[in-house]
């Protein structure tokens, strides 16, 4: 959610220190790990509340969009296209960019996600839709296809 691996670290001490402090509140009949995703969701968005996010310019100054250019090589091309979608995934709304992340990344269901955002599941599927089709555009635009 940060794009800072230094400060990412710090949130999640946060979070481990948030739910030392509130073990008592624990649902046990509720995942450990749904619980500690919500905590860790809930101190990003705080912490990204308290500073704005960087501005990704769409345009270069032309006024055309900037389009990678392919890379070649295999490591390097998969170098690039992690590069491409940490880009990409930068440009999400923070909502669209955590669902597609707990889907994805972490495996959670959709029943997880809407548990971990407080949004119901119809939600949670919705916004990993729209992460989906929205990061479709960006990778397609900066010349990535799917056949690569």
């Amino acid at each position: 959610m940060t794009g800072d691996p230094s400060l990412a670290e710090e949130l999640a001490q946060d979070t481990f220190v948030k739910a030392f402090r509130n073990l008592a509140a624990f649902d046990t009949t509720r995942r450990l790990s749904s619980w500690l995703f919500r905590i860790a969701h809930n101190t990003g968005i705080d912490a990204l509340r308290k500073s704005k996010p960087p501005v990704v310019p769409m345009d270069d100054r032309d006024g055309q969009p900037e389009v990678a250019a392919p890379p070649s090589a295999d490591p390097v091309e998969r170098r690039a296209l992690g590069r491409a979608l940490d880009n990409a995934l930068a440009r999400l709304r923070t909502d669209h960019r955590a669902a597609v992340i707990l889907r994805y990344e972490d495996g959670l269901s959709f029943e997880e996600i809407g548990h971990v955002l407080g949004i119901p599941e119809v939600t949670a599927r919705s916004h990993v839709h729209r992460a989906r089709k929205e990061l479709a555009r960006v990778m397609t635009a900066a010349g990535w296809t799917p056949d690569r």
